[in-house]
């Protein structure tokens, strides 16, 4: 087991590039779990999948997309309508607002078009830093940050990465260990370790490959 009272940061590093090395190895396809085409369904279908599943809002988008095509679909929708459209992502109407105000504000300040910046992404409705991160990495291949959901935050204590419990704060933790070119796949690749195997009420220790590099290990 990993003694995390003696570990430098040098050989955390090291860890955690050897964690990222026989992950990839499990998990080669590791990816955005949401399907997508272009960077507006991918910031739409993240604001979605608040407080919902990957798989319920892939179902809700396959009508939704060919429904609303662009930002001026969003910000001329009928809120009601819009509303039931996305009811099964659940918080549904909040969620209406979000992109409903999205679209207008697209339209109003960016042309209809996504931003490709940090700065300009976390300005808009309904959107923070995690779903800045999502598309900025997804859709436009741009690693700027690392995506700290649950899965994230999870894995990111149980391997003695980040003692924090603030996702803001896991994220710079996170960032200091993982290669810049590496912060996109290493959200992908914790998220899928997270659901496969280090699962949140009881993680299948027995089944880990990187057992040996975790803290936590049963």
């Amino acid at each position: 087991m990993v003694d995390l009272t003696r570990e430098t940061f040098e050989e955390k590093k090291e860890r955690t590039r050897k964690i990222i090395e026989r992950l990839r190895q499990i998990y080669p396809d590791a990816r955005c779990a949401l399907n997508f085409s272009n960077p507006l369904e991918l910031l739409v279908a993240t604001i979605l999948s608040a407080q919902c599943t990957d798989e319920r809002v892939n179902q809700v988008t396959k009508n939704l997309f060919k429904k609303y095509k662009t930002a001026h679909d969003y910000a001329n929708a009928d809120l009601t309508e819009l509303e039931n459209d996305i009811r099964s992502t659940g918080f549904f109407r909040n969620k209406a607002r979000s992109l409903k105000a999205l679209g207008q504000t697209l339209v109003a300040e960016h042309g209809g078009q996504v931003p490709d910046s940090m700065e300009a992404l976390v300005q808009l409705p309904g959107v923070g830093r995690k779903t800045a991160n999502v598309v900025l990495g997804n859709a436009y291949c741009k690693n700027e940050g690392i995506v700290v959901d649950t899965h994230v935050k999870r894995l990111a204590a149980r391997l003695g990465l980040s003692d924090n419990g603030n996702p803001d704060k896991i994220e710079q933790d996170l960032m200091q260990l993982v290669p810049r070119e590496q912060w996109t796949l290493f959200g992908h690749l914790l998220i899928w370790h997270g659901r496969a195997v280090c699962q949140a009420r009881k993680p299948k220790c027995n089944e880990c490959v990187i057992q040996d590099l975790c803290p936590s290990a049963q």
